[in-house]
Protein backbone atom coordinates (compact mmCIF):
# COMPACT_ATOMS: atom_id res chain seq x y z
CA UNK A 1 0.00 0.00 0.00
CA UNK A 2 1.21 3.51 -0.76
CA UNK A 3 2.71 5.32 2.25
CA UNK A 4 0.09 7.64 3.75
CA UNK A 5 2.17 10.77 3.32
CA UNK A 6 3.28 10.06 -0.24
CA UNK A 7 1.99 11.92 -3.27
CA UNK A 8 0.55 10.66 -6.50
CA UNK A 9 2.35 12.51 -9.27
CA UNK A 10 -0.54 13.64 -11.43
CA UNK A 11 -4.22 13.30 -12.21
CA UNK A 12 -5.03 12.03 -8.74
CA UNK A 13 -8.74 12.87 -8.92
CA UNK A 14 -10.06 13.05 -12.47
CA UNK A 15 -13.17 11.37 -13.89
CA UNK A 16 -11.44 9.77 -16.87
CA UNK A 17 -9.21 7.27 -15.11
CA UNK A 18 -9.40 4.97 -12.09
CA UNK A 19 -8.53 6.61 -8.80
CA UNK A 20 -5.55 4.88 -7.22
CA UNK A 21 -5.52 6.91 -4.02
CA UNK A 22 -7.07 5.28 -1.01
CA UNK A 23 -6.71 6.50 2.55
CA UNK A 24 -3.48 8.41 1.82
CA UNK A 25 -3.33 12.03 2.97
CA UNK A 26 -4.34 14.65 0.42
CA UNK A 27 -1.92 17.57 0.20
CA UNK A 28 -3.33 21.09 0.05
CA UNK A 29 -2.10 21.48 -3.53
CA UNK A 30 -4.31 18.57 -4.62
CA UNK A 31 -7.48 19.93 -3.02
CA UNK A 32 -10.28 21.24 -5.21
CA UNK A 33 -14.02 21.82 -5.44
CA UNK A 34 -16.65 23.76 -3.51
CA UNK A 35 -18.90 22.79 -0.65
CA UNK A 36 -22.03 23.23 -2.77
CA UNK A 37 -20.83 20.43 -5.08
CA UNK A 38 -21.77 18.02 -2.29
CA UNK A 39 -25.48 18.82 -2.60
CA UNK A 40 -25.96 16.86 -5.84
CA UNK A 41 -23.54 14.12 -4.78
CA UNK A 42 -25.88 13.36 -1.85
CA UNK A 43 -29.10 14.08 -3.76
CA UNK A 44 -28.48 11.33 -6.32
CA UNK A 45 -28.55 8.46 -3.77
CA UNK A 46 -31.52 10.02 -1.95
CA UNK A 47 -33.93 10.10 -4.92
CA UNK A 48 -34.69 6.47 -4.24
CA UNK A 49 -37.22 3.68 -4.61
CA UNK A 50 -36.19 2.70 -1.07
CA UNK A 51 -37.65 5.99 0.19
CA UNK A 52 -40.95 5.18 -1.53
CA UNK A 53 -40.87 1.75 0.11
CA UNK A 54 -40.28 2.95 3.66
CA UNK A 55 -42.79 5.76 3.17
CA UNK A 56 -45.43 3.18 2.26
CA UNK A 57 -44.42 1.19 5.34
CA UNK A 58 -45.60 4.01 7.59
CA UNK A 59 -49.15 3.59 6.27
CA UNK A 60 -48.85 -0.19 6.53
CA UNK A 61 -47.99 0.27 10.23
CA UNK A 62 -51.42 1.87 10.70
CA UNK A 63 -50.54 5.57 10.82
CA UNK A 64 -52.74 8.34 9.52
CA UNK A 65 -51.29 10.43 6.72
CA UNK A 66 -50.45 13.47 8.89
CA UNK A 67 -48.75 11.22 11.41
CA UNK A 68 -46.64 9.62 8.68
CA UNK A 69 -45.55 13.03 7.39
CA UNK A 70 -44.63 14.14 10.92
CA UNK A 71 -42.45 11.05 11.36
CA UNK A 72 -40.76 11.66 7.99
CA UNK A 73 -39.87 15.25 8.89
CA UNK A 74 -38.57 14.23 12.32
CA UNK A 75 -36.34 11.54 10.79
CA UNK A 76 -35.11 13.93 8.09
CA UNK A 77 -33.68 16.22 10.78
CA UNK A 78 -31.11 13.50 11.48
CA UNK A 79 -29.41 14.42 8.18
CA UNK A 80 -27.73 17.12 10.27
CA UNK A 81 -25.38 14.42 11.59
CA UNK A 82 -23.85 13.27 8.26
CA UNK A 83 -23.45 16.97 7.47
CA UNK A 84 -21.69 17.69 10.75
CA UNK A 85 -19.17 14.87 10.49
CA UNK A 86 -18.51 15.50 6.77
CA UNK A 87 -16.48 18.57 7.73
CA UNK A 88 -13.86 16.32 9.34
CA UNK A 89 -12.83 15.02 5.87
CA UNK A 90 -11.21 18.23 4.58
CA UNK A 91 -9.81 18.96 8.05
CA UNK A 92 -7.97 15.64 8.25
CA UNK A 93 -7.41 15.11 4.51
CA UNK A 94 -8.23 11.42 4.70
CA UNK A 95 -11.05 8.90 4.92
CA UNK A 96 -13.56 8.75 7.76
CA UNK A 97 -12.39 5.19 8.47
CA UNK A 98 -9.02 6.69 9.45
CA UNK A 99 -10.47 9.71 11.29
CA UNK A 100 -12.29 7.35 13.67
CA UNK A 101 -8.87 6.37 15.07
CA UNK A 102 -9.32 9.52 17.16
CA UNK A 103 -12.41 7.92 18.73
CA UNK A 104 -11.42 4.26 19.10
CA UNK A 105 -7.62 4.12 19.07
CA UNK A 106 -5.26 2.66 16.49
CA UNK A 107 -6.16 -0.98 17.22
CA UNK A 108 -9.70 -0.39 18.45
CA UNK A 109 -10.51 1.38 15.21
CA UNK A 110 -9.66 -1.74 13.21
CA UNK A 111 -12.34 -3.61 15.14
CA UNK A 112 -14.80 -0.74 14.72
CA UNK A 113 -14.24 -0.40 10.97
CA UNK A 114 -14.29 -4.16 10.37
CA UNK A 115 -17.60 -4.61 12.17
CA UNK A 116 -19.50 -1.33 11.96
CA UNK A 117 -18.15 -0.01 8.64
CA UNK A 118 -18.51 -3.31 6.85
CA UNK A 119 -21.88 -4.13 8.37
CA UNK A 120 -23.37 -0.83 7.28
CA UNK A 121 -21.79 -1.12 3.83
CA UNK A 122 -23.00 -4.67 3.27
CA UNK A 123 -26.57 -3.85 4.33
CA UNK A 124 -26.92 -0.91 1.98
CA UNK A 125 -25.19 -2.62 -0.93
CA UNK A 126 -27.55 -5.56 -0.63
CA UNK A 127 -30.73 -3.55 0.03
CA UNK A 128 -30.36 -1.24 -2.94
CA UNK A 129 -29.18 -3.97 -5.28
CA UNK A 130 -32.17 -5.97 -4.02
CA UNK A 131 -34.53 -3.16 -5.07
CA UNK A 132 -33.13 -3.06 -8.60
CA UNK A 133 -33.16 -6.87 -8.80
CA UNK A 134 -36.85 -7.12 -7.87
CA UNK A 135 -37.99 -4.27 -10.10
CA UNK A 136 -35.80 -5.28 -13.04
CA UNK A 137 -37.01 -8.87 -12.74
CA UNK A 138 -40.65 -7.74 -12.56
CA UNK A 139 -40.25 -5.69 -15.74
CA UNK A 140 -38.60 -8.61 -17.54
CA UNK A 141 -41.38 -10.90 -16.31
CA UNK A 142 -43.92 -8.64 -18.00
CA UNK A 143 -41.86 -8.97 -21.19
CA UNK A 144 -41.92 -12.76 -20.99
CA UNK A 145 -38.72 -13.52 -19.06
CA UNK A 146 -40.23 -15.08 -15.97
CA UNK A 147 -37.58 -17.35 -14.48
CA UNK A 148 -37.92 -16.56 -10.74
CA UNK A 149 -34.29 -17.34 -9.92
CA UNK A 150 -31.96 -16.55 -12.80
CA UNK A 151 -33.63 -13.33 -13.98
CA UNK A 152 -33.21 -11.43 -10.67
CA UNK A 153 -29.73 -12.91 -10.23
CA UNK A 154 -28.79 -11.75 -13.71
CA UNK A 155 -30.08 -8.22 -13.03
CA UNK A 156 -28.11 -8.16 -9.77
CA UNK A 157 -24.85 -9.22 -11.42
CA UNK A 158 -25.12 -6.66 -14.24
CA UNK A 159 -26.03 -3.75 -11.95
CA UNK A 160 -23.36 -4.64 -9.39
CA UNK A 161 -20.69 -4.84 -12.11
CA UNK A 162 -21.53 -1.33 -13.37
CA UNK A 163 -21.58 -0.07 -9.79
CA UNK A 164 -18.11 -1.37 -9.01
CA UNK A 165 -16.72 0.18 -12.20
CA UNK A 166 -17.94 3.58 -10.95
CA UNK A 167 -16.41 2.88 -7.53
CA UNK A 168 -13.09 2.00 -9.17
CA UNK A 169 -12.99 5.31 -11.07
CA UNK A 170 -13.75 6.90 -7.73
CA UNK A 171 -14.22 10.42 -6.44
CA UNK A 172 -13.49 12.29 -9.67
CA UNK A 173 -16.15 10.38 -11.61
CA UNK A 174 -18.61 10.59 -8.72
CA UNK A 175 -18.22 14.36 -8.59
CA UNK A 176 -18.70 14.64 -12.37
CA UNK A 177 -21.65 12.32 -13.03
CA UNK A 178 -23.73 12.51 -9.84
CA UNK A 179 -25.22 15.95 -10.64
CA UNK A 180 -26.38 14.53 -13.98
CA UNK A 181 -27.74 11.40 -12.29
CA UNK A 182 -29.52 13.50 -9.68
CA UNK A 183 -31.21 15.59 -12.38
CA UNK A 184 -32.35 12.53 -14.35
CA UNK A 185 -33.58 10.78 -11.20
CA UNK A 186 -35.46 13.86 -10.07
CA UNK A 187 -37.26 14.05 -13.43
CA UNK A 188 -38.18 10.34 -13.33
CA UNK A 189 -39.48 10.36 -9.78
CA UNK A 190 -41.40 13.60 -10.28
CA UNK A 191 -43.25 11.82 -13.10
CA UNK A 192 -43.87 8.90 -10.71
CA UNK A 193 -45.32 11.38 -8.23
CA UNK A 194 -47.57 12.85 -10.94
CA UNK A 195 -49.09 9.40 -11.57
CA UNK A 196 -49.32 8.61 -7.85
CA UNK A 197 -51.11 11.80 -6.75
CA UNK A 198 -54.47 11.03 -8.52
CA UNK A 199 -54.64 7.69 -6.67
CA UNK A 200 -54.13 9.23 -3.22
CA UNK A 201 -56.98 8.87 -0.74
CA UNK A 202 -56.79 12.29 0.93
CA UNK A 203 -59.48 11.23 3.41
CA UNK A 204 -57.60 8.04 4.28
CA UNK A 205 -58.13 6.53 7.69
CA UNK A 206 -56.66 3.18 8.78
CA UNK A 207 -59.08 0.26 8.78
CA UNK A 208 -58.19 -0.28 12.45
CA UNK A 209 -57.37 3.21 13.82
CA UNK A 210 -54.64 3.32 16.43
CA UNK A 211 -54.78 5.11 19.73
CA UNK A 212 -52.63 5.59 22.81
CA UNK A 213 -49.64 3.26 22.98
CA UNK A 214 -50.55 1.77 19.62
CA UNK A 215 -50.05 5.12 17.92
CA UNK A 216 -46.77 5.80 19.69
CA UNK A 217 -45.54 2.29 18.92
CA UNK A 218 -46.23 2.67 15.18
CA UNK A 219 -44.75 6.17 15.02
CA UNK A 220 -41.56 5.23 16.87
CA UNK A 221 -41.06 2.04 14.87
CA UNK A 222 -41.51 4.04 11.67
CA UNK A 223 -39.07 6.66 12.93
CA UNK A 224 -36.45 3.98 13.60
CA UNK A 225 -36.81 2.56 10.09
CA UNK A 226 -36.45 6.02 8.55
CA UNK A 227 -33.68 7.16 10.89
CA UNK A 228 -31.43 4.31 9.83
CA UNK A 229 -30.81 5.97 6.45
CA UNK A 230 -29.21 9.28 7.52
CA UNK A 231 -27.50 7.65 10.51
CA UNK A 232 -25.83 5.08 8.28
CA UNK A 233 -23.88 7.68 6.28
CA UNK A 234 -20.87 7.69 8.55
CA UNK A 235 -18.88 7.77 5.28
CA UNK A 236 -19.73 11.41 4.55
CA UNK A 237 -16.14 12.60 5.35
CA UNK A 238 -14.84 10.42 2.49
CA UNK A 239 -16.81 12.36 -0.12
CA UNK A 240 -15.79 15.76 1.26
CA UNK A 241 -12.10 15.06 1.90
CA UNK A 242 -10.81 16.58 -1.37
CA UNK A 243 -12.23 20.02 -0.54
CA UNK A 244 -9.70 22.72 0.42
CA UNK A 245 -8.96 22.79 4.14
CA UNK A 246 -10.18 26.41 4.20
CA UNK A 247 -13.73 25.40 3.18
CA UNK A 248 -16.16 26.51 5.88
CA UNK A 249 -17.47 23.53 7.92
CA UNK A 250 -20.94 25.09 8.03
CA UNK A 251 -21.10 25.13 4.22
CA UNK A 252 -20.00 21.47 4.04
CA UNK A 253 -22.59 20.49 6.64
CA UNK A 254 -25.41 22.39 4.92
CA UNK A 255 -24.70 21.03 1.43
CA UNK A 256 -24.47 17.44 2.70
CA UNK A 257 -27.54 17.62 4.95
CA UNK A 258 -29.76 19.40 2.43
CA UNK A 259 -28.63 17.19 -0.46
CA UNK A 260 -29.64 14.09 1.44
CA UNK A 261 -32.55 15.49 3.45
CA UNK A 262 -34.67 17.33 0.89
CA UNK A 263 -35.19 14.37 -1.51
CA UNK A 264 -35.62 12.14 1.54
CA UNK A 265 -38.59 14.20 2.74
CA UNK A 266 -40.19 14.59 -0.69
CA UNK A 267 -40.05 11.01 -1.94
CA UNK A 268 -40.68 9.27 1.37
CA UNK A 269 -43.82 11.39 1.59
CA UNK A 270 -44.76 10.31 -1.95
CA UNK A 271 -44.42 6.69 -0.78
CA UNK A 272 -46.78 7.33 2.12
CA UNK A 273 -49.28 9.06 -0.19
CA UNK A 274 -49.12 6.17 -2.64
CA UNK A 275 -49.89 3.66 0.10
CA UNK A 276 -53.18 5.37 1.01
CA UNK A 277 -54.64 4.27 -2.33
CA UNK A 278 -53.42 0.68 -2.08
CA UNK A 279 -55.23 -2.26 -0.53
CA UNK A 280 -53.76 -5.05 1.55
CA UNK A 281 -53.50 -7.22 -1.56
CA UNK A 282 -51.14 -4.70 -3.15
CA UNK A 283 -48.79 -4.93 -0.18
CA UNK A 284 -48.95 -8.71 -0.27
CA UNK A 285 -47.94 -8.70 -3.95
CA UNK A 286 -44.99 -6.42 -3.22
CA UNK A 287 -44.64 -2.66 -3.25
CA UNK A 288 -42.57 -2.84 -6.43
CA UNK A 289 -45.36 -4.67 -8.25
CA UNK A 290 -47.97 -2.25 -6.88
CA UNK A 291 -45.98 0.72 -8.16
CA UNK A 292 -45.77 -0.76 -11.65
CA UNK A 293 -49.55 -1.22 -11.63
CA UNK A 294 -50.07 2.48 -10.95
CA UNK A 295 -47.95 3.57 -13.91
CA UNK A 296 -48.63 3.39 -17.65
CA UNK A 297 -46.87 0.54 -19.41
CA UNK A 298 -44.63 2.86 -21.43
CA UNK A 299 -43.17 4.40 -18.26
CA UNK A 300 -42.26 1.13 -16.53
CA UNK A 301 -38.89 0.71 -18.33
CA UNK A 302 -38.02 4.34 -17.54
CA UNK A 303 -38.73 3.76 -13.86
CA UNK A 304 -36.53 0.67 -13.84
CA UNK A 305 -33.74 2.74 -15.41
CA UNK A 306 -34.24 5.27 -12.63
CA UNK A 307 -34.08 2.59 -9.94
CA UNK A 308 -30.89 1.20 -11.46
CA UNK A 309 -29.34 4.69 -11.69
CA UNK A 310 -30.18 5.33 -8.05
CA UNK A 311 -28.79 1.94 -7.09
CA UNK A 312 -25.53 2.71 -8.87
CA UNK A 313 -25.36 6.16 -7.24
CA UNK A 314 -25.81 4.85 -3.72
CA UNK A 315 -23.82 1.66 -4.02
CA UNK A 316 -20.90 3.14 -5.95
CA UNK A 317 -20.47 5.61 -3.10
CA UNK A 318 -20.79 2.79 -0.53
CA UNK A 319 -18.34 0.50 -2.34
CA UNK A 320 -15.93 3.41 -2.80
CA UNK A 321 -15.80 4.19 0.90
CA UNK A 322 -15.87 0.52 1.93
CA UNK A 323 -12.77 -0.11 -0.16
CA UNK A 324 -10.94 2.47 1.98
CA UNK A 325 -12.35 0.83 5.10
CA UNK A 326 -10.55 -2.37 4.07
CA UNK A 327 -7.31 -0.43 3.91
CA UNK A 328 -7.95 1.18 7.31
CA UNK A 329 -8.49 -2.26 8.83
CA UNK A 330 -4.94 -3.10 7.77
CA UNK A 331 -5.31 -5.24 4.65
CA UNK A 332 -2.37 -4.62 2.33
CA UNK A 333 -4.53 -3.91 -0.68
CA UNK A 334 -4.62 -0.97 -3.03
CA UNK A 335 -8.04 0.66 -3.30
CA UNK A 336 -9.10 -0.88 -6.62
CA UNK A 337 -8.74 -4.57 -5.61
CA UNK A 338 -10.43 -3.66 -2.31
CA UNK A 339 -13.41 -2.21 -4.23
CA UNK A 340 -13.72 -5.43 -6.25
CA UNK A 341 -13.76 -7.52 -3.05
CA UNK A 342 -16.47 -5.28 -1.58
CA UNK A 343 -18.53 -5.77 -4.74
CA UNK A 344 -18.23 -9.55 -4.66
CA UNK A 345 -19.32 -9.74 -1.02
CA UNK A 346 -22.27 -7.39 -1.58
CA UNK A 347 -23.39 -9.29 -4.69
CA UNK A 348 -23.35 -12.62 -2.83
CA UNK A 349 -25.48 -11.21 0.01
CA UNK A 350 -27.92 -9.68 -2.48
CA UNK A 351 -28.39 -12.96 -4.31
CA UNK A 352 -29.13 -14.66 -0.99
CA UNK A 353 -31.80 -12.04 -0.19
CA UNK A 354 -33.28 -12.27 -3.70
CA UNK A 355 -33.90 -15.96 -3.13
CA UNK A 356 -35.23 -15.67 0.42
CA UNK A 357 -37.32 -12.52 0.94
CA UNK A 358 -39.49 -9.73 -0.40
CA UNK A 359 -38.25 -6.16 -0.82
CA UNK A 360 -40.55 -4.74 1.85
CA UNK A 361 -39.75 -7.45 4.39
CA UNK A 362 -35.98 -7.26 3.85
CA UNK A 363 -35.88 -3.46 3.91
CA UNK A 364 -37.82 -3.05 7.13
CA UNK A 365 -35.98 -5.65 9.19
CA UNK A 366 -32.48 -4.78 8.02
CA UNK A 367 -33.01 -1.03 8.41
CA UNK A 368 -34.28 -1.48 11.97
CA UNK A 369 -31.37 -3.68 13.05
CA UNK A 370 -28.92 -1.31 11.39
CA UNK A 371 -29.52 1.35 14.06
CA UNK A 372 -27.96 -0.87 16.75
CA UNK A 373 -24.55 0.02 15.34
CA UNK A 374 -25.20 3.15 13.30
CA UNK A 375 -26.90 5.38 15.88
CA UNK A 376 -24.23 5.06 18.65
CA UNK A 377 -21.42 5.34 16.08
CA UNK A 378 -22.89 8.50 14.56
CA UNK A 379 -23.43 10.08 17.99
CA UNK A 380 -19.80 9.42 19.01
CA UNK A 381 -18.45 10.82 15.74
CA UNK A 382 -20.60 13.96 16.09
CA UNK A 383 -19.51 14.54 19.69
CA UNK A 384 -15.85 14.13 18.68
CA UNK A 385 -16.18 16.64 15.83
CA UNK A 386 -17.77 19.19 18.17
CA UNK A 387 -15.29 18.53 21.00
CA UNK A 388 -12.29 18.96 18.69
CA UNK A 389 -13.93 21.83 16.81
CA UNK A 390 -13.19 19.88 13.63
CA UNK A 391 -9.42 20.21 14.23
CA UNK A 392 -7.95 16.90 13.02
CA UNK A 393 -4.28 16.42 12.21
CA UNK A 394 -3.76 13.87 9.45
CA UNK A 395 -0.17 13.15 10.50
CA UNK A 396 -1.32 12.27 14.04
CA UNK A 397 -3.99 9.95 12.66
CA UNK A 398 -1.36 8.03 10.69
CA UNK A 399 1.07 7.80 13.62
CA UNK A 400 0.48 4.16 14.52
CA UNK A 401 3.50 3.82 16.81
CA UNK A 402 3.18 3.03 20.51
CA UNK A 403 3.01 6.35 22.28
CA UNK A 404 1.41 8.14 19.33
CA UNK A 405 -1.38 10.61 20.06
CA UNK A 406 -4.15 8.10 19.34
CA UNK A 407 -2.47 5.03 20.78
CA UNK A 408 -4.47 5.52 24.01
CA UNK A 409 -4.37 2.36 26.21
CA UNK A 410 -2.32 -0.25 24.33
CA UNK A 411 -3.96 0.88 21.08
CA UNK A 412 -7.52 0.93 22.41
CA UNK A 413 -9.60 3.98 23.33
CA UNK A 414 -11.63 3.14 26.42
CA UNK A 415 -13.93 6.18 26.06
CA UNK A 416 -14.90 5.43 22.47
CA UNK A 417 -15.29 1.68 22.77
CA UNK A 418 -17.17 1.91 26.09
CA UNK A 419 -19.58 4.47 24.66
CA UNK A 420 -20.11 2.40 21.49
CA UNK A 421 -20.82 -0.80 23.44
CA UNK A 422 -23.13 0.91 25.93
CA UNK A 423 -25.01 2.74 23.18
CA UNK A 424 -25.40 -0.48 21.18
CA UNK A 425 -26.74 -2.40 24.17
CA UNK A 426 -29.26 0.32 25.06
CA UNK A 427 -30.34 0.58 21.42
CA UNK A 428 -30.99 -3.17 21.29
CA UNK A 429 -32.90 -3.08 24.59
CA UNK A 430 -35.19 -0.36 23.23
CA UNK A 431 -35.63 -1.82 19.73
CA UNK A 432 -38.98 -3.26 18.63
CA UNK A 433 -39.14 -5.41 15.49
CA UNK A 434 -41.20 -8.37 14.32
CA UNK A 435 -38.40 -10.77 15.28
CA UNK A 436 -36.89 -8.99 18.30
CA UNK A 437 -38.38 -6.75 20.96
CA UNK A 438 -36.00 -5.55 23.65
CA UNK A 439 -37.19 -5.70 27.25
CA UNK A 440 -37.43 -1.91 27.54
CA UNK A 441 -39.49 -1.75 24.35
CA UNK A 442 -41.76 -4.50 25.69
CA UNK A 443 -42.18 -2.70 29.00
CA UNK A 444 -43.22 0.44 27.13
CA UNK A 445 -45.85 -1.40 25.09
CA UNK A 446 -43.74 -1.88 21.91
CA UNK A 447 -42.76 1.81 21.81
CA UNK A 448 -39.37 1.94 20.04
CA UNK A 449 -37.02 4.54 21.54
CA UNK A 450 -33.89 2.84 20.25
CA UNK A 451 -32.49 5.75 18.20
CA UNK A 452 -32.77 8.63 20.70
CA UNK A 453 -31.72 6.54 23.70
CA UNK A 454 -28.82 4.87 21.89
CA UNK A 455 -27.52 8.20 20.62
CA UNK A 456 -27.93 9.99 23.96
CA UNK A 457 -26.25 7.21 25.93
CA UNK A 458 -23.36 6.77 23.49
CA UNK A 459 -22.80 10.48 22.97
CA UNK A 460 -23.18 11.31 26.66
CA UNK A 461 -20.79 8.62 27.89
CA UNK A 462 -18.22 9.54 25.27
CA UNK A 463 -18.39 13.26 26.12
CA UNK A 464 -17.92 12.51 29.83
CA UNK A 465 -15.06 10.02 29.37
CA UNK A 466 -13.19 12.42 27.09
CA UNK A 467 -12.68 14.59 30.18
CA UNK A 468 -11.07 11.80 32.20
CA UNK A 469 -7.51 10.40 32.24
CA UNK A 470 -8.82 7.49 30.12
CA UNK A 471 -8.55 9.78 27.07
CA UNK A 472 -4.84 10.38 27.76
CA UNK A 473 -3.00 12.18 24.98
CA UNK A 474 -5.85 11.89 22.51
CA UNK A 475 -8.07 14.30 24.43
CA UNK A 476 -9.30 17.29 22.34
Amino acid sequence: MVHPASRVDEDVDVPTRPETRGIELIDEGERHGRARDLFFVWAAPSVSILNLTVGATLILLGLELWQAVAVIIAAALLWVFPGLIAASGPAAGTSGSVITRAMYGILGNKLFVAFVGWFIGAVFLSLTWLASAFMGADLLRRLGFDDPIWVPIGVTVVVSAITIVVAIFGHGLILRIYPVMATVLLAIFVVVAVFVIPTVDWQYTPSAPLDGLGTWSAMTIGFTILASTPLSFINSPDIARYLPRSTKPAHIAAATALGGGVPFIVFTTVGALMATGLGAAAFDAGIDVALFDLLPAWFAPILVIGVILNTIALNAMTAYTSSMALQAIGFRLSRIPAAIIVGLVGTALTIYLVLSSSLLEAANLMLQFLVIVSSPAMAIFAVDVVARRCAYDGADLFDTRRGGRFWYSAGWSIPGLTALAAGGVVTALCLSTTVWAGPIAQALGAVDLSVPTGMLVAGGIYALLLRTPLAKGGRP
